[in-house]
């Protein structure tokens, strides 16, 4: 018998049928009323628990797919019954109450029927059961819309479907085939590379195409955002990597990063590629003071229905920026922060803050999974993570503020209020101890804590109407808290703990601040660098090696590189004040001398300078005493909580061949990432070790990683302490033309153990004998 199988063409475009539906059948009002939805994990298990229910035979997680014209569709259907030839598409909830949005049931619909014909088409079925399940998460009860079809109509539905897309599709193939062979031949934009930046760029290239991560520590000044970016995108067509993401921990960092970008873009016709900015939502929001709903907000009524224009339009921009985005939006009269959500499905390289990847919800993380992206991630400034990654899965819950929301909470939560209240109390008078620790969560006070986040979802649930502000952020962090306390003692309960912080009231009783804290970020962020196909992790401070692979998670094919320093010792003057401590203790008896030394620098080369002080009262403190020493040093002073305003002119305060001292807090916004070249900054005081306080939560750091690693002073103190010196120090020689001065001011300064962590380019005098007792640094 002859072989009669046609050898059909590969598909040209594929796409999530999840992807396919969300474009072709949202319609209508953006709606973001409160929706209390599962996490992704506890929808997870919800669909575990239904399918379980099922019994045997019950196919669970469907792998299908189908083509259409060049079009390929796949995705997996949540089950499907062969016996009574029911296919179901689960969809988890939090209350049973809740009510699901007329256009979300429309969504669910669709990719129900897409599974229901990819189904029938793969297993020659006639017709079919479909069936979408809503399970509620808390009750553990389902409730079931079912309905039959045919499969000539269901093959319609996905015919229809597909036909929508599909012109959507040839635009994509067509874009991604011409950013492809433009990236072929993309070229460095300089003549040269900088001394150091060819090795990092092509460590960063070698990473992708072995699919590796790869830690790289390189100095300030050799332009690490194009040397990072560029070969990234250079890797990007053999590799089939579908997205770039560029992470940054400051506003200054992405902003870098688009300036990289747009000198190796060119003009779009010779590089099409498409890039977007994300900013947080407070920034985005036209009207922060009305709910995101189409009763509310004119950017949410109707959004959907105009979202294929604006997309049309914001896909033709190769910046999205955050004033592009805004002036599409309202050129369409669409939400400018929803419509960059969208483009992120559409854009090459995305440019954003680090929780966008590594948080608990992340979105780009989300998408990467559910779209089986293939990313590749750049984390910029990395020494930052580890503090960011301890942030993200740490959360406290205020008693003041629950008290607060307890006064305007609805009648109907009264009851469940006050048993919670109760509880709290009880934690509060449990002990005179300030601060206390515990191995886990109390279980007493969890549970009526979720009781009263039910209670919360059905009231809200009942109320869409009503909007309390107060009520729901103390929702979504009291849910914050529930799930990462049900993950105290996973991993080996050594990445966090629970603990209790007391302060007496202003009037009479304690308040008591509940927290899960994260020490050991590791666990959580591990599975964002599995579910990326290449990372690259920089800054010019990530030494030693060993803190970031075992405090971030890093994979264990991780690779390291130090580039060399393009600069040389005869670029900076580094010297030790080793008569001068700035222990908390010794501060007022030294600060004469301090104050004096810095006078003696600015009289010895006259120029700009800025000074770091381990708090603002110090900082003060020093800036008043100058004052009153050398009156004609122009000073100026960072400020508790300024703003973005006056971080710029704080900044601006150093002008070319200007002249005084800008005083600083070690660590804050004006410690990394700011740029001063030539004689815009000419000199740096560094007046502390740069050690954090030693304070019960600190030494509960320290505890922890002694255990689990034997090095807890390093970890919790030595190490974080000096990233943030070397970044300081780092402000003052930019480029290769630059001299300047470093004073480290501190008697410890002088010990092995700390000059030893300092760039290995920078010379300094001999070294004494290393101290024996590593905590006699903070002594």
């Amino acid at each position: 018998m002859s072989d009669t199988r046609v050898s059909l063409p590969a598909p040209r475009y594929t796409v999530a049928v999840r992807t396919l539906c969300e474009f072709t059948a949202k319609a209508g009002d953006l709606d973001l009323r409160f929706t209390p939805s599962p996490t992704g994990q506890e929808g997870v298990a919800g669909h575990g628990v239904v399918t379980s229910r099922r019994g045997p035979g019950y196919e669970a997680e469907v792998a299908l797919s189908g083509d259409f014209n060049g079009l390929r569709v796949r995705g997996r259907a949540d089950g499907y019954n062969p016996v009574t030839n029911r296919l179901e598409e689960i969809k988890t909830v939090r209350g049973e109450k809740v009510a699901v949005p007329a256009n979300h049931q429309a969504l669910h619909w669709a990719q129900a029927k897409i599974y229901g014909w990819l189904l029938c088409e793969s297993r020659g079925l006639a017709q079919i059961d479909i069936a979408v399940v809503y399970f509620d998460i808390v009750s553990q009860r389902e409730r079931v819309l079912k309905e039959r079809f045919d499969a000539p109509a269901l093959r319609a539905f996905f015919e229809d479907s597909c036909q929508r897309f599909m012109q959507w599709a040839e635009r994509e193939l067509a874009h991604r085939t011409g950013r492809d062979a433009a990236l072929q031949t993309l070229a460095f934009p300089h003549a040269t590379f900088r001394d150091g930046q060819r090795l990092l760029a092509e460590s960063v290239y070698k990473a992708n195409t072995s699919a590796r991560t790869l830690l790289a520590q390189a100095p300030t000044g050799i332009g690490k955002s194009i040397g990072t970016v560029f070969p990234a995108l250079k890797a990007m067509p053999a590799q089939r990597i579908d997205k770039l993401f560029f992470l940054s921990a400051r506003s200054t960092g992405r902003a870098v990063a688009l300036h990289a970008t747009a000198q190796l873009r060119g003009d779009a016709t010779r590089t099409p590629l498409r890039v977007i900015e994300l900013i947080a939502r407070d920034k985005a929001c036209e009207h922060p003071d009305l709910a995101c709903h189409g009763e509310s907000c004119p950017l949410a009524r109707g959004f959907y229905d105009r979202l294929p224009a604006a997309r049309d339009a914001a896909s033709a921009a190769s910046l999205l920026d955050r004033g592009t985005l805004r002036d599409i939006a309202a050129a369409h009269q669409i939400c400018p922060y929803y419509l960059a959500q969208e483009m992120i499905r559409w854009s090459d390289l995305v440019v954003a803050d680090y929780n966008y990847y590594f948080d608990r919800s992340a979105m780009l993380f989300a998408l990467t999974a559910m779209n089986e992206w293939r990313v590749s991630v750049l984390a910029d400034e990395a020494h930052n993570l580890v503090e960011r990654g301890r942030a993200m899965y740490t959360v406290t819950l205020d008693h003041a503020a629950f008290r607060d929301v307890r006064r305007g909470a609805p009648a109907a939560l009264k009851r469940p209020m006050d048993k919670l209240y109760r509880q709290w109390n009880a934690l509060a008078k449990a002990s005179d101890a300030a601060y206390e620790t515990r191995d886990e969560e109390p279980p007493a006070f969890v549970e009526t804590l979720t009781q009263l986040c039910s209670a919360i979802v059905d009231d809200m649930s009942e109320h869409p109407q009503r909007h309390d502000a107060a009520l729901e952020r103390f929702y979504f962090d009291a849910m914050h808290f529930l799930r990462l306390a049900e993950q105290l003692t996973e991993y080996g309960g050594k990445h966090s703990i629970f603990d209790i912080t007391r302060t007496p009231r202003t009037r009479a009783g304690v308040d008591a601040a509940l927290c899960v804290r994260n020490l050991l970020p590791a666990p959580y962020l591990a599975p964002r660098f599995a579910g990326a196909h290449s990372t690259t992790l920089f800054s010019a401070t990530l030494h030693p090696t060993d803190y970031y692979r075992n405090l971030l998670g890093l994979p264990a094919n991780t690779v390291w590189i130090e580039v060399p320093s393009p600069f040389h010792a005869d670029q900076l003057d580094v010297h030790v004040a080793r008569h001068i401590s700035t222990r908390y203790g010794q501060r007022q008896r030294s600060l004469p001398a301090l104050v004096g030394l810095m006078a003696e620098q600015y009289a010895r080369r006259p120029g700009n300078y800025l000074a770091f002080f381990s708090s603002h009262d110090y900082l003060q403190q020093a800036a008043a005493q100058l004052a009153a020493h050398r009156p004609d040093i122009p000073i100026w002073l960072q400020a508790r909580g300024m703003t973005e305003a006056g971080q710029a002119a704080f900044l601006d305060a150093f002008a070319p061949g200007g002249r005084g001292i800008g005083f600083a807090v070690l660590g804050g916004v004006f410690s990394e990432g700011v740029d001063l070249p030539g004689d815009r900054l000419i000199g740096a005081f560094v007046a502390t070790l740069g050690l954090p306080q030693i304070n019960p939560v600190n030494e509960r750091l320290r505890e922890r990683m002694e255990a689990v690693f034997g090095q807890g002073y390093d970890y919790a103190y030595l190490y974080p302490g000096l990233r943030k010196v070397v970044q300081a120090a780092g402000r003052v020689i930019r480029t290769q033309q630059d001299r300047g001065v470093v004073w480290l001011i501190d008697d410890r300064y002088g010990r092995a153990e700390v000059q030893a962590l300092l760039p290995a380019w920078w010379e300094i005098s001999a070294m004494p004998p290393r101290h024996a007792n590593p905590l006699a640094l903070a002594e």
